[in-house]
């Protein structure tokens, strides 16, 4: 007698659109919050002359450019066929990120000026620290069951986020507190160099596994799985 083969197989038509939805409006948000977040950043970090500020600003402006990617892709039912270029884009996007970091990184090493305590900057961190991981998580396992690399690509992008805001607020309070200028560009090009490696993962097509319930079982091996 044959064992049984169970091939499995991705979600229905019905459950497609749902997913399909559920990205856009995921995307949405995250725009939503990166645009607030990109002003709050730029405004507050030219007060208190403070280059991290201004970078995350811009690593937020980077992140909508990301999102917005996503969101042209799936603005079609068939948004397949829209993926590698959605994927080649955000590619770019991680890219952009790590070279706005870097530079950062390095006039704040090679100027050694401390910033201006900015409580502003240290509330937003706090709330993007918040705010970023349930974006992140909600879309990379809503693009993991669609099958989507490029949901899950920006959904990487968000999580990278979510580093920064940590960079960034350990940067700010050992700033104001210690004095130590140089903790929050040398964790930056740590940050960057993360970057770096997800832009050429995303280039090369490899953010996500197979979909449906594939993805669960002992064949699958990458980071999509966890």
């Amino acid at each position: 007698m044959q064992p049984l083969v169970v091939v499995a197989t991705g979600p229905g038509p019905a459950r497609r659109a749902v997913l399909r939805r559920r990205v856009q409006l995921l995307v949405g948000a995250t725009i939503t919050y990166n645009v607030i977040e990109a002003v709050v950043a730029l405004a507050a970090g030219s007060v208190a002359s403070s280059t991290a500020l201004v970078a995350f600003g811009l690593d937020s402006v980077v992140e909508v450019l990301s999102a917005a990617a996503v969101a042209w892709q799936f603005a079609i039912a068939d948004h397949e066929r829209r993926e590698r270029v959605a994927m080649r884009l955000i590619a770019v996007s991680f890219f952009g990120l790590a070279a706005f970091v870097t530079g950062d990184a390095i006039r704040s090493l090679v100027s050694r000026e401390p910033a201006e305590h900015s409580t502003v900057g240290i509330v937003l961190a706090a709330v993007s620290l918040v705010v970023m991981p349930v974006l992140s998580w909600a879309e990379r396992h809503t693009g993991r069951e669609l099958g989507s690399g490029s949901a899950v690509a920006d959904s990487k992008q968000t999580l990278l986020c979510t580093y920064l805001s940590a960079v960034l607020l350990l940067g700010l309070v050992l700033n104001s507190t210690l004095g130590w200028y140089w903790t929050d560009p040398i964790a930056a090009l740590v940050i960057a160099a993360v970057a770096v490696k997800e832009g050429r993962e995303a280039w090369r097509g490899d953010a996500c596994c197979v979909p449906g319930s594939a993805v669960e079982g002992d064949g699958c091996t990458d980071d999509c799985c966890r």
